[in-house]
């Protein structure tokens, strides 16, 4: 039984995967969606009720009835790298690769359908909410009346992004930002803006979550610091214990997300409370096992290299 690993060519966390896959002794299969077609092929054949289906890349193939789990790690757009890409290649590929491994009976790291509903924040906030997770008080608006009422009403608050990272070479960074106190929202108007009470936190706590297993780095914050994801602190993460009600906010939440890894991110305040801010389906764990030496790699591995359960009698 084979693991497929659906990623870019330049992934240090998956690298990190593939080298504890070997060391279990686990076959697997390294495919990006963007070679296809090209460097990559697919096949798929249904006839009298019958299914047969096989990826091939870099020389290797692989049937889809040998495939146990399926991660998506970080692939790329399908046919992206095609002699002559177009957005309807782009979606012809993905249909034809995705409906063809949803045939099959793998797990999924996360699934596809999961992932995408996943990536919605304003979703995120509503699912965190019903998880038991504090959340700061979250506002999503075009209307500059709503802005300015929220400003207001809780007086220090941040902006951020509400789809996150816009594409873009060289790629734009959106820090979270505090918001001035005599700002003009008029400019809201333009587009959904996302607005949050400003939490001052003491430290940025990265959750990571496999499976049934949580894995918690804390890095002090600096005083007055906003989003811990840009400049140097000094501090470096550490391992921390992951408090009971957090975990089982954590398990809610993925039960309800349907997904089977997330990377939950915190802002820690005075009082040792973890204020939910998002949850990644995808997000980095390399930078915190290298970090940490918390073994992160080695439990997605021993996930996706469980054999899949056999489908249920007349199934």
């Amino acid at each position: 039984m084979t693991v497929l690993i659906l990623t870019c060519e330049q992934d240090v966390t998956a690298d990190m995967v593939v080298a504890e896959l070997h060391a279990q002794g686990v076959p697997l299969v390294r495919f990006d969606p963007g070679d296809l077609p090209g460097e990559a092929a697919l096949s798929a054949e249904y006839v009298r009720g019958e299914f047969r289906g096989y990826l091939s890349t870099g020389g290797r193939v692989v049937s889809m009835d040998s495939v146990r789990s399926v991660w998506m790690r970080r692939p790329s757009e399908p046919a992206a790298h095609a002699a002559e890409p177009s957005a309807w290649l782009s979606l012809e590929t993905g249909q034809a690769l995705y409906g063809m491994l949803d045939c099959t009976a793998a797990r999924w790291m996360n699934h596809p359908s999961a992932a995408a509903k996943a990536r919605h924040k304003p979703w995120q906030i509503r699912v965190a909410h019903r998880s038991g997770f504090p959340v700061p008080a979250t506002l999503i608006t075009t209307h500059p009346k709503m802005a300015r009422q929220f400003a207001d009403q809780y007086r220090h608050v941040v902006v951020k992004s509400v789809s996150g990272k816009p594409p873009g070479d060289p790629p734009m960074a959106l820090p979270t930002t505090l918001v001035p106190p005599d700002t003009d929202f008029a400019g809201v108007a333009a587009g959904p803006t996302l607005l949050q009470r400003y939490i001052a936190k003491c430290a940025d706590i990265r959750l990571t979550s496999v499976g049934d297993e949580h894995f918690a780095a804390r890095k002090v914050a600096e005083p007055g610091q906003v989003d811990g994801r840009y400049g140097e602190t000094g501090h470096s993460w550490e391992a921390v214990e992951v408090p009971a009600r957090v975990a089982r906010a954590v398990e809610t939440y993925k039960k309800l997300a349907e997904l089977t890894y997330g990377a939950f991110d915190f802002a820690e305040d005075s009082e040792g409370t973890w204020w939910f801010l998002e949850c990644n389906q995808g997000g980095q764990f390399g930078f915190v096992e290298l970090e940490t030496g918390l073994p992160i790699a080695a439990a997605v591995a021993s996930w996706l290299g469980v054999a899949p359960a056999p489908p249920h009698a007349g199934v």
